[in-house]
């Protein structure tokens, strides 16, 4: 009944039916196809939470699974297959090109059909397409209601991880539930990779409000080719003409070029960069110049420097390199690069997820007095053939 892939085989009618279910059809779908085609019972994906710290049903009822700790969990962190009760129980990661979306859990009378794998490799690129034409995800992730100006942040951001030969990439918001101002984006091609951190003044809707403003005229400065430096005059432009200086936002760009490791940078702004190489953290810094929107008019300047083969970059708001404990120290005096140490060995995406959980630690029950964003990238060298990708969904 498991049967092989080949042609006509199960697997082909299965990935067929994935592909044909309507957008908020598709979880049952699977459970139908699994129980079909491989005996399975109770198969169940569980989508992450907007914090990264859950694994939230979408079938059965229950409680949410921690990441910490838990079968599922410990597949999604690893991103491997986990088995649990004699290996009949299976947790299959969801990934599309690094970016997490959850787990498939399914029980198996005898392990799985040899196409599992490739079932939820299937599975998980018909979810991240689904998920353009229904509400369902979006809806079941949050074990909290969003606050508007979070709603607003979330819907900009683009995916928050991603896998090339290149390099990999992964990014964070905190407070998950209720941002304001703080973003990150980025788009990478053949010739380069753009990525800008952003940290727009204020608090609420008009703190996201003004954020969504600077990152269209990036965008739309990038769309049409220009540099950063064009594209930080655009938004600078643009910030000053419907805020009059009375609104910034703070920025860091970075343009990486593939193809030699060079990286030109614009420092408009609170974000920091930290640099991870031999085992050693340190802060890298820049020429400080005048955050997105002050005067209109401003001339961005870039400086360059180069990222070598096996170099870890964290790129930081002011949200948590300036966060305050309990007892007034700096989250950046010593425990950032304490993180950053801590965290050397783990992909970005779960460094990131384990970052965000000792920021949040580090204020001992208190909640943190502004936003925060943790970005992190791997360069692991140079591929001149690279395919354009875009990070918005």
């Amino acid at each position: 009944m498991h049967g092989e892939p080949g042609h006509d085989g199960p697997f082909e009618k299965v990935e067929e039916a994935i592909w044909t279910a309507r957008p908020h059809e598709l979880l049952t779908a699977a459970d139908d196809l699994l129980r079909r085609y491989a005996d399975g019972a109770g198969a169940e994906v569980l989508l992450i939470d907007y914090r990264q710290a859950y694994l939230v049903r979408t079938i059965s009822g229950g409680d949410d699974v921690p990441v910490d700790n838990t079968g599922p969990g410990r597949a999604f962190a690893s991103q491997r297959t986990v088995r649990e009760d004699g290996g009949r129980l299976v947790h299959l990661p969801l990934t599309v090109r690094g970016e997490r979306l959850g787990v498939l859990s399914v029980r198996l009378p005898d392990g799985g059909p040899a196409w599992l794998d490739g079932f939820a490799a299937t599975l998980a690129r018909a979810l991240k397409i689904a998920d353009q034409g229904t509400d369902l995800y979006r809806r079941v992730r949050r074990r909290t209601r969003l606050t508007l100006a979070a709603e607003m942040q979330w819907d900009l951001l683009p995916a928050l991880a991603f896998d090339s030969a290149e390099f990999r990439f992964a990014g964070q918001l905190e407070p998950a539930y209720a941002v304001w101002g703080d973003n990150f984006d980025w788009s990478a091609s053949g010739e380069r990779l753009t990525l800008t951190v952003s940290n727009g003044m204020g608090s609420g809707t008009e703190a996201a409000a003004l954020t969504h403003l600077a990152i269209s005229a990036l965008r739309n400065s990038r769309r049409s080719g220009g540099d950063i430096a064009e594209q930080a005059a655009l938004a600078d432009e643009a910030l000053f003409a419907r805020y009059r200086g009375e609104r910034h936002v703070a920025t860091l760009l970075l343009e990486f070029e593939p193809a030699t490791g060079r990286v030109r940078v614009i420092d408009a702004g609170s974000p920091r960069i930290y640099r991870m190489r031999n085992g050693a953290a340190e802060e890298v810094g820049f020429e400080a110049q005048m955050p997105l929107g002050m005067f209109g008019d401003t001339r961005y300047t870039t400086e360059e420097f180069t990222v070598d083969q096996g170099d870890r970059l964290v790129i930081v708001s002011d949200g948590v390199h300036a966060a305050l404990s309990p007892a007034g120290i700096p989250y950046g005096e010593s425990a950032l690069l304490q993180a950053l140490r801590a965290t050397r060995l783990q992909y970005p995406a779960e460094a990131v997820r384990t970052m965000i959980r000792h920021f949040v630690a580090y204020h001992e029950g208190t909640e943190p007095v502004d936003d925060a964003v943790i970005v992190c990238i791997d360069w692991l060298g140079a591929r001149p053939d690279a395919a354009d990708v875009s990070g918005e969904a």
